[in-house]
């Protein structure tokens, strides 16, 4: 029987990396426990709802927050606030696997137009790694607090 898994980041803001991911990849902003969201709704607006009727402190409500993916079928990633800076490479990475597919010219294109857009979201990029025989092409980035990742 298989598992579902969950990414899990360390973070400064977690608010703002969820926000950062879920237009990366197309996800969504679950909403708090028990809330049905109406299509179209605001979730950090429902969770700001939320938490102060809960009674959650201000100053502790950006600990954690999470982006799904809509269709249920890639990892759910969750953001917890964490004291502490990056201080060095990850050890794990997620992949966007923006030119499945593609080769040469028309891939590396393909990443690059995907690099522009998730500059414009706030990442950033690191090197582009040519194709080789045993390497189809990619580019390394960042997202806004640093965790390197691949458009593949």
């Amino acid at each position: 029987m298989s598992r579902q898994i969950q990414i899990t980041f360390d973070a400064h803001d977690p608010r703002a990396q969820s926000v950062f991911w879920r237009d990366a990849l197309g996800y969504i902003l679950p909403g708090p426990p028990g809330v049905d969201l109406p299509e179209g709704a605001d979730a950090l607006a429902a969770w700001d709802e939320f938490l102060e009727r809960i009674g959650i402190p201000e100053d502790e409500r950006n600990s954690r927050s999470a982006a799904e993916d809509p269709d249920g079928v890639g990892p759910r990633l969750f953001f917890q606030q964490v004291p502490e800076d990056k201080v060095a490479k990850n050890r794990v990475h997620i992949d966007i696997r923006a030119a499945p597919g593609l080769q040469g010219e028309d891939r590396m294109a393909a990443l690059e137009a995907e690099c522009d857009r998730l500059i414009a979201l706030g990442a950033k990029r690191v090197r582009r790694h040519e194709p080789a025989p045993l390497n189809p092409g990619c580019i390394v980035m960042t997202d806004p607090e640093g965790n390197e990742f691949c458009l593949d």
